[in-house]
Parts: structure tokens; C-alpha cells; sequence
């Protein structure tokens, strides 16, 4: 029997499918190789996506620093608004109450003035008033200064007027007013219905004639007295005096 040896390297001689070390190591080598390159493309495609979403993630943090940015701007503008609103309303407010101020104030004095004017009025239109009309040929003998009040059934005041003079054929009413407007021509006519109606009342045909005087006297104001059939009677110096334009017709109730 022959004894087998125990060191024999088989070939690819022996058995020509088997791979020779160089060939397990050159496939080794490019299977290594192809890994390293399978491993290059894939960090590097890792990194590309890496850097895609960094920056990605940079816009989007910089858009949404830039919403937060105007949101901020937008906040400070309104608050800003709010500010200028807030002070428009507080000036308006000082405004209104200094305008609340003039207006007290300027009607405060404007009632001093009336009151003023009232009593100045007994001093100038009382004592003389009767001689400028006389000086007209009215010969008016007395005047019944202050407050004449015409009072209806139930004993309220229908009319008051300031002065009335009078003679044997005529009542003439006087409205004193510091400065006289158009609807006081109105009143006074009114106030001329209701004195005739009163004295018809007490069977006194007397004819009735009115006037308005006053301390300032505008041209419309003027106008508006005589077109009414009234007379002006205006402040001059310390007394009053009657502007009777031509041609004027006084008017009868």
C-alpha cells in the first residue's frame, strides 16, 4: 500500500477551476476598492444632501428671521400709530377743554357784557330816549322803563319789554340789545303782536310802533331793523340817537 503525502499544495494545475492567491487577492483588492468608492459617493452624496439641508435650513431660519423681523417692524408701527393716536387724542382732548374754557369764559363775559350793557342801558336810552323820538315830533310825556311783562291767563310770562313810551295816540316799544341780530327783529315783532293783542284786550286802540336799540349795530343787522318797519336806535358817545334812513315808514300794529 502506498503511503500518502501530506505537504502537497494542489495547483490550479491539479484543478484549473480553483483561483491562485494572487487572484483572491487582486479580487479582494478591486472588491475593497469598490467598496472605498461606493463609500466616497455615498459620503459625498451624504454630505451634498447634508449641505442641501443646511442650506435649506439656513433659508428657512433666515426667512423666518426675516418674518420675525417684520413682524417686529409691523408691532413697532402700530405701537408707534397707537403713540401718535394716543397723543392726537390727548392734544385734542387739551384742545376741547381750553375751547370749553374760551367758550365759558368768553360767555361769562359775554353775560357780564349784557348785564353791563342792561344797566347801561338805564343810564343812556331811560333818561334821553324820549326826547330823540320827541325831537321826531312823537312828544312822548313818559317812559316805563325795565322789564314790562304781559303775563296770560294761567299768569305766565307771554312777553317782557324794555322800555315803552307813550302819549295819546301812540305806544312806542323799545328791545334793548348789546349787539342785535337778525332773529331779534323777529322776536321783537312777536313781541309787538302780543303787546297790540294785550292792549286791544284792555280796549286801548292806541297805535303800537317798535324799535330796537342797541351798542353795536352790523350793516345786515341794520338793514333787517328798518326793512321791518322798526326803528334803529344806536349808541352814540354817552346817549343814543335814532338813525332814520330816507324814506322810512314806520311800521303800525
Amino acid at each position: 500500500m502506498a503511503k500518502t503525502n501530506t505537504n502537497h499544495i494542489p495547483t490550479n494545475q491539479d484543478d484549473p477551476f480553483r483561483a491562485t492567491i494572487e487572484e483572491i487577492w487582486a479580487v479582494l483588492r478591486e472588491t475593497v476598492e469598490q467598496q472605498k468608492e461606493w463609500q466616497r459617493g455615498w459620503q459625498k452624496e451624504w454630505e451634498t444632501r447634508q449641505e442641501k439641508h443646511q442650506a435649506e435650513a439656513e433659508k428657512h431660519q433666515a426667512e423666518a428671521e426675516k418674518r420675525q423681523a417684520e413682524a417686529e417692524k409691523r408691532q413697532a408701527e402700530a405701537e408707534e400709530e397707537a403713540k401718535k393716536r394716543q397723543a392726537e387724542a390727548e392734544r385734542r382732548q387739551r384742545e376741547w377743554e381750553k375751547t370749553e374754557r374760551i367758550v365759558r369764559r368768553t360767555n361769562k363775559q359775554l353775560g357780564d357784557l349784557h348785564r353791563r350793557f342792561g344797566q347801561l342801558a338805564e343810564h343812556l336810552v331811560a333818561p334821553n330816549i324820549h326826547k330823540r323820538f320827541n325831537e321826531l315830533g312823537y312828544h312822548f310825556g313818559s317812559h316805563a322803563p325795565g322789564g314790562i311783562k304781559i303775563f296770560d291767563e294761567q299768569g305766565k310770562t307771554k312777553t317782557e319789554i324794555d322800555f315803552l313810551l307813550e302819549n295819546g295816540e301812540t305806544i312806542m316799544a323799545l328791545e334793548v340789545k348789546t349787539k342785535p341780530a337778525i332773529k331779534d327783529v323777529e322776536h321783537h315783532i312777536r313781541r309787538l303782536e302780543i303787546l297790540r293783542d294785550h292792549r286791544r284786550g284792555l280796549n286801548d286802540k292806541r297805535t303800537i310802533q317798535g324799535a330796537i336799540a342797541g351798542a353795536i349795530f352790523g350793516p345786515e343787522e341794520k338793514k333787517a331793523v328798518v326793512e321791518a318797519g322798526l326803528y334803529v336806535v344806536e349808541q352814540s358817545g354817552d346817549t343814543m340817537r335814532i338813525d332814520v334812513p330816507e324814506g322810512f315808514v314806520p311800521r303800525e300794529w
